[in-house]
């Protein structure tokens, strides 16, 4: 396993995240929790751009530390 915010251009599954749970809750809105296929789509200085779904979000490294794959 190793933190989202580490992981290079592919697709993965998410194993475990934690954090606020307010953050938390809106991931799963948006269809991302543990157990969810994620694509990382490009690496950023300090966020990345993923796709789950049909969807596309940037997300900053900090929210991406917290999100083992």
């Amino acid at each position: 396993m190793q933190p989202l915010s580490q992981s290079a251009r592919g697709t993965y599954t998410i194993k475990w995240m934690f954090g606020i749970p307010e953050v938390l809750e809106q991931m799963k809105l948006y269809q991302i929790s543990e157990g969810s296929t994620i694509q990382v789509i490009q690496k950023l200085h300090d966020s990345l751009i993923i796709r789950c779904g049909d969807r596309r979000f940037a997300i900053g490294n900090e929210i991406a530390d917290r999100i083992q794959v």
